[in-house]
């Protein structure tokens, strides 16, 4: 088989690369500050909405469910009243614990250590710093 017959699929949709899924898995201005607030651990709706600055209830629980479709976060349902539901990354949203790392790393340094808008950027030749 030849590489470019592979196809990844989300949610239905097919993805010639591997990146471009993962990429889409992010899209959204949400979902990445969700899986970081995750990632500090089991929170409930309410916990998220709060540490959120800016994101509406609506956006909130659509980016919630597509992160749940996508297998990385469980949502857990009590019977009690008032309903009670917390989010929390399966072992699957704990695997992106490392590349949330890595961005968060790369970030920092980009902002500490990018070239200014007057300065040439990098030629490809140069080596680029990975954080350790």
């Amino acid at each position: 088989m030849r590489t470019h017959d592979v196809m990844y699929e989300l949610n239905g949709k097919k993805y010639p690369c591997p990146i471009e899924l993962s990429v889409s898995l992010f899209s959204g201005r949400w979902k990445t500050t969700i899986i970081c607030q995750l990632l500090e651990g089991k929170k409930r709706y309410g916990e998220l909405k709060k540490n959120i600055a800016g994101i509406n209830h609506k956006m909130l629980a659509e980016q919630l469910r597509d992160l749940e479709e996508a297998g990385i976060v469980h949502r857990q349902v009590y019977p009690v009243i008032p309903p009670k539901v917390e989010y929390e990354l399966t072992p699957l949203g704990e695997g992106l614990r490392p590349v949330v790392d890595y961005l968060q790393q790369w970030g920092m340094n980009f902002q500490t250590g990018a070239p200014k808008k007057s300065q040439p950027a990098s030629r490809p030749d140069q080596e680029i710093m990975v954080p350790s």
